[in-house]
């Protein structure tokens, strides 16, 4: 079961955390006791909590002017609203604001409506936080709610306004109404801490879902937006507290439209995993014309290579056996040049010692003449090395052994490497050097607590990105060494199935991300420095 069972002191303290961040803002003192008094809320037409509620809008008065700021990310009404109701004045400063509804509000109803911080004071821009305004189409308001916290199921930081929302489980409820229809409660973190209540709920059965809702359309759309799930139904009345992993799934296969990018160079874009389809030409290609496929480095795209031919238009088919789905596109020429060989260094200047140099080229490589590449190091001796073509990612991996305090040029000589077409490359001479041991330093990290086995310690720059990594089939000492001088962090995934990489989540499936868990400091390693960490790994 996925959530938290906490005690009613630790629900406190996440309150009193959230009071004290508002509380910690500060603004910059200019000539006098700054104001820093949100506006009031004076009385409302009709009154909040009313019930039997007939009106088609509000008005709320306020103790002094008011505006409305990014009331279209702040404002959520529970249930939601088909419509989204007029609310005025905007763009001007007023006593009041008045909510007219535009859809015909359901019978025997909570409703509750949320301003976020979006009602703000005219002068100093303080916020009214988190204003309410709870009235029910019925005899009674509904009192129960519903707690709990937002994390990324694979970032260290949450998102921001990540929508949570409460199904009720009744006969039309299945496991896609969340891709058609709206919840019948919601809630937003806003942009303040990943915390939610859902509150004038009536008891049942309820499903839990956290989306971020890219669209603002209060529906799951599996390509734009990420989604946490509880596997559990839900009990309304509850006193527990739940956690929910917010994850983007693989998306549902599907292919775009291909076209022409050059005159020998067509794409497929797609969605979904690339060795579920193949892709085939219907037009019968003259025998002069030679293909040649190979996957985009940085997108999902596939790049289809191929000899320049007079046909005005090819068929393709794209086969998913998986599905028994085929696609038919026609490819139309267009008038472009052709895309010519070009090759690029992964770097020049500074080498580190556990960087991996290679060249990349633009068009497919097919052959390569190792007479014509050598590496010189600073005295103009030779220095051995070996090549690898990778034929996925169209590069040339370059092997040798990195020395301190050294320099090499890499010289790449004319006609070192040939594409698929024929061309060759022009001389390419890349400059490298190193610097000393002492320039570097080492990190030691002992995992204990409740680490389970394999696993992958990953060692990252502040931002996340991926520096080194580690996969551990049983426990041992993990050595980061000759580490550049700055800040790190440690990401441990809990790696269920052995594949060596963080596997995401399936709504559908039931099925949760794998766990990741972050180290809660920044590591500082400073030059010619050998550190010591222990990593308590806890459920």
């Amino acid at each position: 079961m996925l959530f938290l069972k906490k005690t009613l002191s630790f629900l406190f303290l996440l309150l009193m955390a959230t009071a004290l961040w508002h509380c910690a803002r500060r603004g910059t003192p200019s000539g006098g006791d700054k104001d820093i008094t949100p506006p009031k809320l004076l009385r409302s037409d009709p009154e909040n909590l009313s019930i039997n509620f007939k009106k088609k809008s509000i008005r709320l008065y306020f103790d002094e002017y008011i505006k409305l700021e990014d009331v279209q990310n702040q404002l959520v009404v529970s249930p939601p609203l088909k419509n989204v109701p007029e609310i005025k004045p905007q763009g001007v400063a007023s006593k009041f604001i008045e909510i007219t509804f535009k859809d015909t509000l359901r019978e025997n109803t909570t409703y509750t409506i949320n301003f976020g911080q979006s009602i703000v004071d005219n002068n100093e821009g303080n916020p009214n936080s988190f204003l309410t305004y709870v009235f029910s189409t019925g005899d009674y308001i509904d009192s129960l709610s519903l707690s709990g916290a937002i994390k990324d199921a694979y970032k260290r930081t949450a998102e921001q306004f990540v929508s949570v929302m409460l199904y009720e489980i009744d006969s039309i409820y299945n496991d896609s109404t969340i891709y058609k229809y709206p919840p019948n409660y919601i809630t937003n973190t806003l942009d303040s801490l990943p915390l939610f209540s859902l509150k004038n709920l009536k008891s049942g059965e309820y499903a839990l879902v956290a989306i971020k809702d890219e669209g603002k359309n209060n529906v799951f759309d599996q390509r734009s937006d990420k989604i946490g799930f509880v596997t559990d139904t839900i009990s309304l009345p509850t006193d527990s507290i739940y956690l929910l992993n917010l994850f983007k799934e693989i998306p549902d296969y599907s292919i775009s439209v291909p076209s022409y990018v050059a005159k020998n160079h067509i794409i497929f874009g797609y969605q979904g995993l690339r060795k579920d389809f193949k892709i085939e030409p219907l037009t019968v290609l003259p025998d002069s014309v030679r293909t040649r496929m190979t996957k985009d480095r940085e997108k999902d795209t596939i790049d289809y290579w191929l000899t320049p031919t007079d046909l005005d238009s090819i068929i393709f088919t794209v086969t998913n056996e998986n599905i028994g789905l085929i696609d038919t596109f026609t490819v139309k020429t267009r008038k472009l040049g052709l895309d010519s060989l070009k090759i690029t260094p992964s770097q020049s200047g500074k080498l580190n010692f556990y960087d991996k140099f290679h060249v990349l080229a633009n068009t497919p490589i097919v052959k390569i003449d190792t007479s014509k590449i050598g590496i010189l190091d600073k005295d103009t001796i030779q220095t051995p090395f070996t090549l690898k073509l990778d034929t996925i990612k169209n590069k040339l991996d370059f092997n040798f052994e990195i020395v301190d305090n050294q320099k090499y040029s890499v010289v790449l000589l004319p006609g070192a490497i040939e594409d698929f077409f024929g061309m060759q490359n022009d001389t390419l001479v890349t400059n490298l050097s190193t610097g000393g041991y002492a320039d570097y330093g080492n990190l030691t990290l002992n995992l204990s607590g409740e680490a389970t086995y394999p696993l992958i310690v990953e060692l990252t720059d502040e931002k996340g990105g991926l520096e080194r990594s580690i996969f551990a089939e049983q426990p041992q000492i993990f050595e980061f060494n000759n580490l550049e001088p700055k800040n790190y962090r440690i990401r441990i995934i809990l790696d269920n199935n052995g594949n060596g990489k963080w596997d995401t989540g399936s709504y559908l499936q039931k099925l949760q991300p794998e766990v990741v868990k972050y180290y809660p400091d920044l590591i500082e390693i400073r030059a010619n420095w050998e550190k010591n960490e222990t990593f308590v790994i806890t459920n």
